[in-house]
């Protein structure tokens, strides 16, 4: 057999891998394509508002602002931005003030400045709103705040919702951290539920929908409120599914989420990060929430050991020198220990970072976490939901000591929510 030849036959194999490779990869239609093909006969004869972000997309990477105002019979009036606003081109935290918007005239007001529960004159003239933003699967993340508070308004103001599913990109089985508690509940703890929920923002819009998590109109009655939904789910999506099956393009929905597996650790360091000055998580650097580091750790090999030495499942750390660019430890050089998953579905991710605090206590105790009583603990509280947390793991830095609290509320939520599963 001659080279030529030798060439073509692996040139006809490799295509063969590649094919197969790909007919393997699932494709998952997101709830704007779904509507799309129903022809957007739910919006006939209806104002249309749309609460999005530039995650608002379709597989082709068309805004959903577009696809709005350029399908026929839709007539789209009015938009909403949440943090970052529509186009997110507003910084983390920064409120955002309503504008016109230049998309043929459409009014853009924002839920993330003066008003966060849109106001009655922001419903004006509006039958439906439609919420398409993608989500991260963490309770800490404004976005479904906005979503909820949303649909506590369009309660009060007899105007429907619409959810334009899409996936949670840490899949659908994960959920972890004890439900909000009273005196913690804040815009980044917004309703009674875990730290990480395993839903989709269209079965989590049931779910407080139906489950009487809404708040009502202050003085009239105090009974939950309760508004029109409908969701339009999702075709493809599976409860086992991570973002990387579902060939789906991604778009950062905020500045610090620039991939999708970054959601991976958004909640396995993001309660730690909420400290004011104690630890880097990376944010500022280029791997955002998937490290832990200081100045004050010296040894950046003999504390990633220890953190290796306590075997959680699925994690591996390695150790780090890096100086951020921006943000907590702007140009010092920071030691510490990089978390890398060997096993996603096996960790546990809200529960590194306490382990992270432990090890910090055993080898830097000048720097244990909470040790001065008059220091300020940011929104510790409120994004863990709880401040037993923080005033019983305050004691001894042992998460041992609190394990059980945290995850208390996991099973009876699990098996709660299960009844608003859109997907297998």
């Amino acid at each position: 057999m001659n080279n030529r030849k030798r060439f073509f036959l692996f040139a006809i194999a490799l295509a063969s891998i590649f094919i197969s490779c790909s007919a393997q990869t699932p494709v998952v239609k997101t709830g704007i394509e779904v509507l799309r093909d129903m022809d957007f006969k739910p919006l006939e004869g209806k104002r249309v508002g749309l609460l999005t972000n530039p995650t608002g997309i379709d597989r082709n990477m068309v805004s959903t602002v577009d696809i709005l105002l350029n399908a026929p019979g839709v007539n789209l009036v009015a938009l909403y931005g949440p943090e970052h606003g529509v186009r997110g081109d507003s910084y983390a935290g920064a409120a955002i003030s309503a504008e016109g918007d230049t998309l043929m005239g459409v009014k853009v007001y924002s839920v993330y400045g003066k008003y966060r529960k849109p106001a009655p004159e922001m419903l004006k003239g509006v039958d439906v709103v439609i919420y398409d933003i993608q989500d991260v699967g963490c309770r800490s993340y404004t976005f479904i705040s906005s979503l909820g508070l949303m649909m506590e308004a369009c309660a009060e103001q007899g105007v429907e919702v619409m959810v334009l599913d899409r996936p949670n990109p840490l899949g659908g089985l994960k959920v972890e951290g004890c439900l909000v508690e009273p005196g913690c509940y804040s815009f980044i703890s917004q309703f009674h539920i875990p730290y990480v929920y395993g839903l989709t923002v269209g079965e989590l819009a049931t779910m407080l929908n139906e489950e009487g998590l809404l708040r009502g109109q202050k003085g009239v009655n105090e009974k939950p409120a309760h508004c029109k939904l409908t969701v339009i789910p999702m075709e493809g999506w599976h409860r086992d599914m991570v973002y990387s099956q579902t060939g789906l393009p991604w778009v950062l929905p905020s500045p610090h989420i620039p991939e999708a597996t970054t959601s991976f650790f958004y909640p396995v360091s993001g309660v730690l990060g909420e400290i004011p000055n104690y630890m880097s998580v990376g944010v500022g650097y280029t791997v955002p929430f998937q490290l832990f580091g200081a100045e004050w750790i010296t040894d950046a090999e003999a504390f990633t050991a220890r953190l290796n030495d306590l075997n959680l499942p699925g994690v591996r750390f390695r150790a780090i020198t890096y100086k951020p660019f921006y943000g907590f430890g702007q140009g010092k050089v920071l030691r510490g220990a990089q978390v890398v998953f060997t096993d996603y579905k096996a960790a546990v991710l809200s529960d590194i970072q306490f382990y992270v605090m432990q090890t910090v206590a055993e080898m830097y105790p000048a720097h244990r976490v909470f040790a001065d009583p008059a220091g300020k603990i940011g929104n510790f509280d409120v994004v863990t939901g709880s401040k037993y947390i923080r005033q019983t793991f305050a004691k001894n830095c042992r998460f041992e000591d609190i394990r059980e609290y945290w995850h208390k509320d996991d099973e009876a939520f699990r098996e709660l929510s299960a009844k608003y599963y859109l997907y297998d």
